[in-house]
């Protein structure tokens, strides 16, 4: 039904009722994503269309400006869930090898993990933290809208076929013992240790529409930009180096970069491959 009505005559249709849909979304909830990629948006509208018994993003648009409860269910779908433990080991090793010697010179400080969905990365950053001898003296934020993806991470809870693919990860990004060290297997899940999130505070945060999270010391924000069209891009850029302090560390995604941003000549490159860069002095 979707597809007989959405074909390539009326692509430009579907482009404009997923534009007024993204307009009523903001007009009514304050949750913006005009900025975001058009592609990604796209499949994702199409994809509720395909699980729904709706004929078109008109009448979507309709039940999700009516229905908080639907819209609820609506946001996960444009949620970035995209996630997984330890992922590019060769960041992991990177962050331990170049910037934990410099976070081991201050007696405190702070992390901020933007777009942190179901935890896989934060859980991952504190694995590495607690074995560096760290985790006592930091702060960690782990930030996403989805109040649903929160939850999920605030419970440390997984599939445990799973986590175990997760193992090589670990092992590659210069883990010092084993992942299995950090959880405990119950009935087909794995439940990481609780002293892992001693230091992590989970928070709802919006990085189109909310202002600086806090003044910190290292922020993660992974494969989240490569969603974003340009403008947002910078918008964000900008939000994180206002958030760090001088020479503060910024890590990006593998494909995603500062370079031709508006904010480029206020970072230097610390790993152009892993994507790690510090905020320029004065």
């Amino acid at each position: 039904m979707v597809d007989s009505l959405y074909n390539e005559s009326n692509a430009d249709l579907l482009n404009i009722e997923i534009k007024l849909l993204m307009e009523g979304v903001f007009l009514r909830y304050g949750y913006d994503f005009r900025n975001y990629s058009k592609a990604h948006i796209k499949r994702r509208v199409l994809h509720r269309l395909g699980i729904s018994t709706l004929s078109s993003v008109s009448r979507l648009q309709d039940l999700v400006l009516r229905d908080r409860e639907f819209f609820i269910e609506f946001l996960d779908d444009l949620s970035i869930n995209v996630t997984e433990m330890f992922r590019d080991p060769e960041f992991f090793k990177s962050l331990r090898e170049k910037i934990i010697p410099k976070l081991k010179t201050y007696p405190y400080f702070k992390i901020w993990v933007a777009g942190c969905s179901t935890g896989e990365e934060v859980y991952s950053l504190s694995i590495l933290l607690k074995e560096e001898g760290l985790l006592e003296r930091c702060q960690i934020y782990a930030t996403d809208f989805s109040r649903k993806v929160l939850e999920i991470a605030k419970e440390g809870v997984y599939q445990k076929n799973i986590i175990e693919q997760f193992e090589t990860n670990y092992r590659l990004s210069g883990g010092k013992g084993k992942l299995s060290d950090y959880y405990k297997s119950r009935y087909g899940s794995v439940i990481f240790e609780k002293e892992l999130t001693n230091k992590i505070v989970f928070a709802d945060h919006n990085l189109v529409t909310d202002t600086v999270f806090a003044d910190v010391n290292l922020i993660l924000c992974r494969n989240v930009l490569i969603y974003f069209e340009k403008s947002l891009q910078d918008k964000v850029i900008g939000l994180f180096c206002e958030s760090l302090v001088p020479s503060g560390i910024l890590c990006l995604g593998t494909k995603e970069s500062i370079k031709f941003s508006m904010y480029e000549k206020l970072f230097e490159i610390i790993d152009e491959k892993s994507r790690i860069f510090k905020k320029r002095i004065g």
